[in-house]
């Protein structure tokens, strides 16, 4: 290993840094900004190391010039923010989740820090995101995201550069499931949250007097809260299964 170690080639381990580093920035959990720094880089460049002997055979050679060197780099770059984003849009079905369940209970206007996406958003959004990443590293599903990355060498050559069609093909299709997925993952609350605003509604016809909103919000609260303890275990377990197909296809169709 020493002599390994000692004899590394660094524009082999610059050009693997490049892809492995970008894709661990923007995956979710290993990019987190919770993670100070100077461990995430130390942590892509001990990735990058252990990848780079097994992987010099199919790296091309240092080009001669600098265009060719920012092209290689350009393209590793690009590759690995692929790689780094397709989890990220998966995690995306959550933010879309969270939203309608905040929307259905009355509590969209209630906002903290999510942790996955970096940015205010309502509060069951951040529950669901921080939920589903502690699932994720919790059960070593974080190791799939890992072997994304190994295993994309084999259909991103770096010397042919990234397949900018399949790519952005595949990517347009991943929002539109992890869309869809995220209303299924709410739909429990949809349905119920629409059937009380229309019995809301008839009430208010039936009985003008009836203060509607200020007899009718604690109740919708309570109930959707309710709702979410009973339905959360089949949310996470749907978004789970998604979340392990999606990366598990995406290394068995490399693999092939």
């Amino acid at each position: 290993m020493l002599s390994q170690l000692v004899n590394l080639n660094l524009f082999a381990f610059l050009l693997v840094f490049a892809r492995v580093g970008t894709a661990l920035s923007l995956m979710p959990g290993f990019g987190s900004q919770q993670i100070f720094l100077r461990a995430r880089v130390a942590f892509a460049m001990a990735v990058s190391l252990l990848l780079t002997p097994s992987l010099l055979p199919i790296l091309p050679s240092e080009p001669q010039s600098i265009s060719l060197l920012f092209l290689l780099l350009s393209s590793e770059i690009l590759i690995g923010a692929f790689l780094g984003t397709v989890p990220r849009i998966i995690f995306g079905a959550l933010q879309t989740a969270g939203t309608m369940l905040s929307m259905m209970a009355s509590m969209a206007n209630m906002f903290s820090m999510d942790a996955i996406a970096e940015q205010q958003s309502s509060v069951f959004s951040s529950f669901l995101g921080t939920l589903a990443i502690t699932l994720v590293f919790v059960t070593n599903t974080h190791h799939l995201m890992l072997a994304a990355i190994v295993e994309s060498y084999d259909v991103f050559d770096p010397a042919r550069g990234p397949l900018i069609g399949d790519m952005a093909d595949f990517l347009a299709h991943s929002v539109a499931d992890s869309f869809r997925i995220g209303i299924q993952i709410s739909s429990p609350l949809i349905v119920s949250g629409m059937a009380y605003y229309l019995g809301l509604g008839i009430m208010g016809k039936l009985m003008p007097q009836l203060p509607v909103f200020f007899f009718g919000m604690p109740i919708q609260i309570s109930m959707q809260i309710y709702l979410i303890m009973v339905t959360l275990p089949a949310m996470m377990m749907v978004f789970m299964r998604y979340f392990i197909d999606t990366i598990q296809g995406f290394t068995a169709a490399w693999g092939a």
